[in-house]
């Protein structure tokens, strides 16, 4: 692909660059000049030989595109630190710790093996902007990509630093302190993906008797029916073993979710809510907890009970964590298990959040047996009506249908339409209360969609 900026046009989705790898937009010829529109970008703007450091999932694909990666980044004349397998919030806390200009991971997060992905953090660990993001793919179209060929010692050279991956693990164990013991039982579910040495190391070093699974990578069996995309497996193991708690993290291990000991999920609306109400006890909540759109109303009724305010954004844990610099929160996170407790962590970090959810629900006297049941979700309806492709509503329209069904909620719901990003669809989400009113305001969305769009 060379000179072509149409076809690299909206390259970048919510979370990077992600395709089957070897295919698509996911081969070594992108990941390479992928790496040389990354340190153009960098160059232009005063850094005259950036200090790369990259990561990777356990995916037989990441070390072709390591390699192919690595060499675009030298390429254009940077310096790169190889971290090896590591967790996505580790490649954030290796650019921090080692004064890196920016950072690189190869990871499809919880998609199957045969994907992988490639998305870049600036020289804090934070993701990119979509501003940042959009000029990086114009540089993917421009000559001046091409042109940009240093020689003799302005070539890049490549380093090590797998040793990085330890220290990121001594890190999270030492944020549990000596103030609560730790738990003493419980699961934890590595998804055969890049959490697979780090946590056992981190669990192990805090002492009790934790037991992991999905910890034996292949290299193509990376959340194959394991992690947070099949809960219903750790499930299965925390009552077997008849323990109190487990968690599941995705491939890349930015993202957790629990299960109680009698099997049932703890999604990240929950996590918020009980990591909101210690931090505020601690004052370190700032001005409240963010949850994106997805996340539900519940959440806003037992934070607002303890006066803490939930700012919403759109989906995505980089959303999170622009909101949460906007606003001042300094907690926020996703339903899926994305959580962000800043200054802590820039980006989600699976391991950071297991952690302080234990330690949230210990210093708060918590039976973690009884948050499902209190927590009691609003129920939620998910419609899709199908729709010419021509036909989309525009961000008028939907805010004027939503308004028009809002008084039927009485203010104890809520409504979400969106246009499908890949298919002819519209997206339809309905929160209420009372599950008659949303059965009843989601029917009616329905066929004014449908008549809207014919």
């Amino acid at each position: 692909m060379t000179g072509n900026p149409d076809r690299v046009r909206c390259l970048f989705g919510t979370d990077g660059v992600r395709d089957v790898a070897n295919r698509g937009d996911m081969t070594p010829e992108m990941a390479l000049r992928l790496g040389r529109s990354y340190v153009l970008y960098l160059t232009e703007r005063g850094v005259p030989r950036p200090r790369i450091a990259i990561g990777r999932d356990t995916r037989r694909s990441g070390q072709m595109l390591e390699a192919a990666l690595a060499a675009g980044i030298t390429s254009a004349g940077a310096e790169v630190f190889l971290l090896g397998i590591i967790p996505t919030p580790g490649v954030s806390f290796s650019v921090k710790k080692m004064g890196m200009h920016g950072g690189a991971v190869i990871s499809a997060s919880h998609n199957p093996a045969e994907y992988n992905g490639i998305k870049f953090l600036d020289c804090s660990g934070f993701k990119l902007s979509d501003e940042t993001e959009a000029t990086i793919e114009e540089y993917m179209g421009d000559n001046i990509t091409d042109d940009w060929r240093p020689t003799g010692a302005s070539i890049g050279i490549l380093r090590h630093a797998e040793g990085m991956a330890e220290e990121y693990g001594q890190w999270l164990a030492s944020l549990w302190g000596d103030e609560f013991p730790f738990i003493p039982e419980g699961v934890a579910d590595c998804a055969h993906g890049a959490a697979s040495t780090v946590a056992p190391a981190v669990f192990n070093s805090l002492g009790g008797r934790w037991h992991f699974v999905g910890n034996t990578p292949d290299g193509l069996n990376i959340n194959e029916g394991v992690g947070v995309m099949k809960m219903s497996y750790l499930s299965s193991v925390v009552q077997e073993k008849g323990l109190p708690v487990g968690i599941a993290y995705d491939g890349d291990a930015d993202r957790a979710l629990l299960t109680d000991g009698r099997g049932r999920l703890i999604d990240g609306d929950i996590m918020l809510w009980i990591l909101g109400r210690w931090l505020a006890a601690t004052g370190c909540i700032g001005s409240g907890v963010v949850a994106t759109v997805m996340s539900n109303m519940a959440l806003e009724e037992h934070l607002g009970k303890e006066n803490i305010p939930v700012h919403r954004c759109p989906v995505g844990d980089r959303y999170v964590m622009e909101t949460m610099n906007t606003s001042g929160a300094k907690l926020g996170g996703e339903q899926s298990g994305h959580v962000i407790i800043f200054p802590l962590v820039n980006t989600g970090d699976g391991i950071c959040t297991g952690l302080h959810f234990l330690k949230a629900c210990t210093a708060l006297g918590e039976d973690i047996d009884t948050l499902a049941d209190r927590f009691a979700p609003y129920p939620q309806i998910l419609r899709n009506v199908e729709i010419s492709r021509e036909k989309k509503l525009n961000r008028d329209a939907i805010e004027e249908i939503s308004m028009e069904v809002q008084p039927l909620l009485g203010g104890l719901g809520r409504v979400l339409i969106r246009p499908s990003g890949t298919e002819p669809l519209m997206r339809i989400l309905v929160e209420a209360k009372d599950r008659e009113i949303m059965e009843n305001v989601s029917n009616i969305l329905v066929n004014v969609i449908r008549e809207r769009c014919r």
